[in-house]
């Protein structure tokens, strides 16, 4: 009983030992901090590389890919069927996106992900990243919508950045386009005059000179528009000119809503003029593709290669909207392979907020992307794909199903992987962080260590004749070993427990910290644009904060066992003469 009176009057009285609790303290809660905020960063990771990857991947190793996937997927079915909750066929192949951006051909190199709309939403997280509440609801295909895109990121809520332009995304954008294009084939596609087109303008227009080489049009268009809209808006209206029209007219929308055909002087060489009508005669006899109620085969694109944001805005501004359209270009299955192209409807973005997936990711109906390849085989019309994505029931079976079927199948014509497989390195690294920091961090409790270790040979010192007192009075020197063992418990625990309510409350309250600071710097303290998250994620593991915590009571004891024989060591005569 006195061993325990004494540990508590020594944590009572002594205030020197309040360094030591404070060291024990801020070393558990910064590694309850770290740990809790690597974790959330590495689930965020994980989850967004799962709705590309699923929990396994069955690919085949030729980019021509494997036919008759419903034959491999009962195969599939037969070896590891318990294990699996859903699967879909998949083809992945590298291609090229062009666009016009302010009359200038944009090219990007791209990976093309062919899928079914009913399916590729089962296997991974993919609707769940679409910026259409319809399409993240499980209501995926690829029809554009006539409206109701996010207009803000919907991972990032009421506090994301605002989107320009997204509020006319949908059909609205692409009548809107095609009522533009119409009123400018009303011009007289034979003869291109000042004159014609002045017929063509409205009476606020009609009062320019029939000679002037510049007919404008006073469009009912807003003034002020995004510069971005005008000038997806030109480049489309350039493109509905006859094509004996787009080699010399140009098109301008002005800040005041006009638009402008500013027109160059045509050859009087009768060969052209005949080309010119021949050109003319053909373009009114085709059928027509009415942009304003057709749209092309649907497309979603990662949404960075369709946006930016401004240094220092906090809008974000678009290239092209649902309702634009796009070409891609691609390598045909054949040999040698051809490049084959198509223009397709933006209906969607994807966002992850990984960047190596919005920026190069385009998703497009499988079956069009098998005809566009030729990924058919054209004696019994059976379908090639290059990959099949697997769902299990439970992720942790992930390793087992991989190697039922790395059985069953030829590692020479297939590759088969989990998740963590295909992404090894990255999550090697950022384990490798992880470990880094908290050796690092565990130093700071190391530290404080030696702290008790000091201050505890200190009041071995101090009271020398009261342990001769002590085993004077019958005292054993376990008995004398065990009042500063206990004492440096003592520390451990009330430092060790301070820091963890510290640690957890610093946890919960972590994201209105972090505004709080900024607030005080002045400077965002964790900008979305760079680690492409609105809120810091966290993820407390109860095993983690527990090894902390009994990692900070065995250095608290440690420190204090030396103090403690050197006490119990001391013989009565001797520590009673002490001085």
């Amino acid at each position: 009983m006195y061993k325990l009176l004494l540990c508590l009057r020594y944590l009572r009285t002594r205030w020197i030992a309040l360094a030591s609790i404070v060291s024990v303290t801020l070393g558990v809660a910064t590694m309850i901090v770290v740990n809790s905020v690597m974790a959330g960063f590495t689930r965020e990771m994980q989850e967004r590389i799962k709705g590309i990857l699923s929990d396994v991947l069955f690919e085949a190793k030729s980019l021509n890919g494997m036919c008759d996937p419903a034959d491999h997927m009962r195969r599939i079915e037969a070896v590891a069927g318990a294990y699996i909750e859903a699967m879909t066929a998949a083809v992945h192949v590298p291609a090229m996106i062009s666009f016009e951006v302010n009359g200038s051909s944009v090219n990007r190199p791209v990976q093309l992900v062919g899928g079914d709309p009913k399916t590729m939403g089962k296997v991974g997280s993919f609707n769940g990243y679409l910026q259409h509440p319809e399409h993240r609801r499980g209501n995926f295909d690829f029809r554009l919508r006539e409206g109701g895109y996010d207009v803000r990121d919907p991972q990032g809520g009421e506090g994301a950045a605002l989107r320009r332009g997204m509020d006319m995304a949908g059909w609205e954008l692409r009548r809107e386009k095609a009522r533009w294009m119409k009123r400018f084939e009303s011009i007289d596609r034979d003869a291109p005059t000042s004159a014609n087109v002045a017929a063509a303008t409205p009476s606020a227009a009609k009062s320019a000179p029939a000679d002037d080489q510049v007919a404008k049009l006073q469009a009912k268009l807003p003034a002020n528009l995004p510069a971005e809209t005008r000038r997806a808006m030109e480049a489309a209206l350039a493109e509905s000119l006859p094509p004996h029209q787009q080699a010399s007219a140009k098109i301008h929308i002005g800040d005041d809503g006009t638009i402008e055909i500013r027109q160059q002087p045509k050859s009087a060489d009768p060969f052209e003029a005949t080309i010119d009508a021949l050109n003319a005669r053909a373009t009114n006899q085709r059928t027509v593709f009415d942009p304003a109620v057709d749209q092309h085969t649907g497309c979603v694109l990662g949404i960075a290669l369709a946006s930016y944001r401004p240094k220092g805005s906090d809008e974000e501004h678009f290239l092209l909207l649902p309702g634009d359209d796009v070409q891609l270009t691609l390598p045909t299955a054949g040999t040698p392979p051809k490049a084959a192209s198509e223009t397709f409807t933006i209906v969607d973005f994807y966002q992850s907020k990984m960047s190596e997936y919005d920026g190069a990711f385009v998703f497009v109906p499988i079956e069009k992307l098998q005809d566009l390849r030729g990924m058919i085989e054209p004696h019994t019309g059976q379908r090639f794909v290059t990959a099949i994505q697997i769902k299990l029931k439970n992720e942790a079976d992930g390793e087992i199903v991989r190697d039922l079927l790395r059985g069953a199948f030829d590692e020479r014509y297939y590759n088969i992987q989990t998740w963590r497989d295909k992404q090894g390195p990255l999550l090697a690294a950022v384990q490798m962080e992880t470990l880094i920091l908290n050796v690092l961090l565990f130093l700071i409790i190391a530290v404080a260590g030696f702290g008790i270790l000091a201050i505890f040979f200190m009041i071995v010192v101090e009271k020398t004749k009261d342990i001769g007192i002590l085993k004077s009075l019958g005292a054993s020197s376990g008995g004398i070993a065990g009042i500063f063992l206990g004492y440096g418990l003592s520390l451990g625990i009330v430092g060790a427990g301070v820091g963890l309510v510290l640690g957890l409350l610093f946890v919960r309250h972590i994201n209105q910290i972090a505004d709080w600071l900024g607030w005080l710097t002045g400077q965002e303290v964790f900008d979305p644009e760079i680690y492409y998250f609105y809120t810091i994620p966290t993820e407390v593991h109860p095993f983690t904060v527990g090894w902390i915590v009994l990692g900070a009571l065995a250095i608290a004891v440690c420190a204090s066992v030396l103090p403690a024989c050197r006490a119990a060591r001391f013989r009565p005569v001797e520590a009673l003469r002490y001085e």
